[in-house]
This record gives C-alpha cells, sequence and structure tokens, in this order.
C-alpha cells in the first residue's frame, strides 16, 4: 500500500517505551518522514521528536497520521477516538497497524467517510499466502530470533542489511511486523497471517535470489513466549534460515506480560532455536548474539558483551554501537 508523508506519529496515552515500539522504530530509521509526534495525557512513551498538535503537524506537511502504539492483542482504546477523528477531520490520512480493522471502529469509520480520508491497515495484507513447503530456496537468508519479544529483532535485522549494504554487498531487510512494514514500505505482518499460511508467508517473503543475495529477515516474538512461539515457530521455518542472530535484552527478568516466565538461558535458547530451524535447513548456525544495552552504561556493556561471549564462543555485540560490523567480520 501506498502511505502518503510526511507522518505524524502518535503515541496515544501508552504506558511506557516499549509501549510505543512503533512509533520509536520510525522515528530511529526513518525520521525524515516525520514532523512531530502526537501524545495525550499520561503517555509515558517519547520518541524525541517534538511534540505537536494535528493543526502544527499540517503547517509542517504531514499527510498521515500513524499510529504508533503496540500492545497486546492489538486493540484500539476508546480513548484514542476523539484525537483520531480530529485528525480525519482536519485532514489527515490514518494508519493503523492494530489487529483491529480501522473500518470495523463506527466513529472512526465514520469520520473517515465524511472527510474523504484514506484508512491504511498495515496489519492485513491483500496477498494471499500458501501452506510452506520447506524446498530449498536459492539465495541466502538470515533470520533474527530472540530470548523474548520486544527485545531488538527488527533493529538488528536493519543494522545488518545497512552494514551489509555499505560493504556493497546484496541484502535486503524483509519486514514481519507492522513496524518493520512502514520502514521497508514492504513485507507482511507475520501474526496476522491465518496459523496454516505462516511458514508461507515467510517463503513468499524471501523467495529464490542470487547466490550471494542476503535477505535479512526480521524475527517475531520468542519459542520461549508462551503467548507468541507459534509465530515465531512458523516464521522460522518459513524462512529456512542459513543463520541465526539470537537477540536478547539483559535487565530483563522474565518476559514480558508474563512476570511467571523467566528470561531462558542463552545457552538453552540457542539450543531450541537451533533444533527447529533444522526442520528446513539442516545446516543452520548461529552466527551470534545482538545485546540490546541500551541500559547499561558503556562500562557495563562492554564488560556484559565480552563475558557472554567468552561463555557462549560467539560474537556478542550491539548492533547499535557498531556491533553489525563484527558480525559480518565473523560471518
Amino acid at each position: 500500500m501506498t502511505i502518503e508523508k510526511p507522518y505524524l506519529l502518535f503515541l496515544g496515552d501508552a504506558p511506557d517505551q516499549l509501549a510505543a515500539k512503533t512509533a520509536t522504530g520510525i522515528a530511529d530509521w526513518r525520521p525524515e518522514w516525520c514532523v512531530g509526534q502526537l501524545r495525550l495525557p499520561g503517555c509515558g512513551a517519547d520518541t524525541g521528536l517534538k511534540d505537536v498538535d494535528v493543526a502544527e503537524a499540517l503547517r509542517l506537511g504531514a499527510k498521515t497520521l500513524v499510529i504508533g502504539v503496540v500492545n497486546s492483542g492489538g486493540f484500539m482504546p476508546d480513548t484514542w477516538t476523539d484525537a483520531i477523528c480530529d485528525a480525519l477531520a482536519q485532514g489527515l490520512d490514518l494508519a493503523s497497524g492494530l489487529h483491529g480493522r480501522l473500518q470495523d471502529f463506527p466513529a472512526i469509520n465514520e469520520a473517515a467517510v465524511k472527510h474523504g480520508r484514506n484508512l491504511h491497515d498495515l496489519r492485513h495484507s491483500e496477498q494471499e499466502f500458501t501452506t510452506g513447503k520447506g524446498q530449498k530456496r536459492t539465495g541466502k537468508r538470515l533470520l533474527t530470533v530472540g530470548t523474548d519479544c520486544s527485545c531488538g529483532k527488527k533493529y538488528t535485522a536493519l543494522a545488518i542489511e545497512k552494514a551489509m549494504r555499505a560493504r556493497g554487498m546484496k541484502a535486503d531487510f524483509c519486514a514481519t511486523g507492522q513496524t518493520g512494514v512502514l520502514i521497508a514500505e514492504r513485507g507482511a505482518a507475520i501474526d496476522a497471517v491465518i496459523a496454516d499460511f505462516i511458514s508461507g508467508a515467510a517463503e513468499w517473503l524471501s523467495p529464490d535470489n542470487d547466490a550471494d543475495h542476503w535477505d535479512l529477515i526480521e524475527g517475531q516474538g520468542s519459542l520461549f513466549h508462551a503467548s507468541y512461539a507459534g509465530v515465531s515457530l512458523g516464521l522460522m521455518h518459513g524462512a529456512q534460515p542459513d543463520l541465526l542472530v539470537l537477540c536478547h535484552e539483559p535487565t530483563r527478568t522474565h518476559m514480558r506480560g508474563l512476570p511467571h516466565y523467566p528470561i531462558p538461558d542463552l545457552a538453552d535458547c540457542i539450543a531450541l532455536n537451533l533444533a527447529n530451524a533444522r526442520l528446513t535447513n539442516p545446516a543452520v548456525r548461529m552466527l551470534g548474539v545482538s545485546v540490546n544495552t541500551s541500559a547499561l552504561s558503556d562500562a557495563a556493556a562492554a564488560d556484559y558483551l565480552a563475558e557472554i561471549s567468552a561463555k557462549l564462543s560467539l560474537p556478542c555485540l550491539d548492533v547499535m554501537r557498531g556491533g553489525a560490523d563484527g558480525l559480518l567480520d565473523h560471518l
């Protein structure tokens, strides 16, 4: 779909920074597409962009209000309706990555029809997928996997793509979530695909290609997360990865949203991911560990990366602190 730019990022009343990961991802990777952010009272997130209202955003050239908040279940809170309808009335289109279709919210659909605005549902692809076949494909594929959800899989794939292209390598980021689709302007939200067709959708995303071409496939969820492991596994089988990169956030003690599930041991996580990936590619290897050290000081981050690298006998790097080049050196 073609979504008009620039964007006004809607953070609503997101309770914390992770809840606004769609807005944060766009602001970090495509800041030139954004005029600012719109936050409601009580919002606990901040992309670092300028706070603007709809009128100012329009003066700055904004064309589309992008809902930049994600939540468990992908629902639309009633507290957002008035602000969204006002944006439609003033002349902005609306893009959403939530599970619910925008047309199914009466007030929003009515406002869009009345004011002639476009509604874009990023999670709902018009592409028809088939079941996965598991046949060997040409080209090379790298899949990011995680110890938890929202721990850096998208950022890692994007950083590796950027580093590969800087070296003159053939590489493409393959988006599998709503934020990635907005950043790449192509892809498919895997968690909205009918379960039987998840692996087929992943095969469609990364088809046959040149022998030296890399598809950097954005991972979803975690094999250890009771809520999302089914999506993670189907994506893995369809991706048919040659390489995996494990993504990890070291300050967490439990799975996001599941306080009764502890973060898995890294070695156990590597072993389970490799075992499951071998179904469609027996030669798969673990390239390294991408650690999100944003909550650590420089010194603490360096010590942690060195400790984990020695323990696992793998490169352990933060791709947002230059670590993507280290992973490529190892490759």
